[in-house]
């Protein structure tokens, strides 16, 4: 790890990473597989971190058969979510607010890149008290190319008018890191449901247990 690199801006994913949604939508996918007759469908989702809805589509789509009505299953798992965190309240991941708190007041500007429909990632933002900090939020309708393409991430970086290179990416999964890392960004590993970081740490700056680690990383 380079210990001179001082980043200009910081780059978020959103789910698993700054929200636990990731378990939410494991547990709204086995919710409405049932409800359909597919049985618990969240085991999937270590198969889809980081995809956006095309790629998630073809995904089901190749598992459970073309016919697979996917527009159907997400407009029902996406009205258990919510439900789910009116129950039980924000899931904020530990050490958001510290971290996003430091960079507003060191004013180092900010941006979200998420796979996620805007309605999905609005929707967690906005319960989860986290729009006001960001300058920037890229959702995954406005790239053609999901994560692990670097499309997201150079996008984010030029919305804020920042070098890859000069900035940091925070990422929970496997194809978010390299997304990041093909970027030509220095990319930190959250781990939340990917523990393991063998597979990417060759192109990783650090692995960290959460998000206040980044922030006590670089003294924020």
């Amino acid at each position: 790890m380079d210990g001179r690199f001082v980043p200009k801006a910081v780059v978020f994913d959103m789910d698993g990473l700054m929200f636990d949604s990731e378990r939410e939508v494991q547990y709204a996918w086995d919710v409405t597989g049932q409800e359909m007759g597919y049985g618990k469908l969240g085991h999937n989702i270590y198969h889809t971190l980081g995809l956006n809805k095309d790629c998630r589509v073809a995904y089901f789509k190749e598992h459970y058969g073309q016919d697979f009505p996917y527009e159907v299953f997400q407009e029902r798992y996406r009205e258990v979510i919510p439900e789910y965190i009116r129950r039980h309240g924000s899931s904020a991941k530990p050490g958001l607010y510290e971290l996003l708190d430091s960079l507003k007041k060191l004013g180092i500007p900010m941006a979200v890149a998420t796979s996620s429909s805007p309605n999905h990632a609005f929707m967690y933002l906005e319960n989860g008290r986290a729009m006001e900090y960001f300058q920037v939020i890229i959702t995954g309708d406005m790239v053609t190319m999901a994560k692990p393409d670097p499309q997201i991430y150079r996008l984010a970086c030029e919305r804020l008018a920042v070098a890859p290179e000069q900035a940091l990416a925070l990422e929970d999964s496997y194809n978010g890191l390299r997304s990041a890392h093909r970027a030509g960004m220095k990319a930190i590993m959250v781990p939340d449901l990917l523990t393991d970081s063998t597979p990417v740490d060759d192109i990783i700056y650090a692995k960290v247990p959460s998000l206040l680690e980044v922030k006590e990383m670089f003294g924020w």
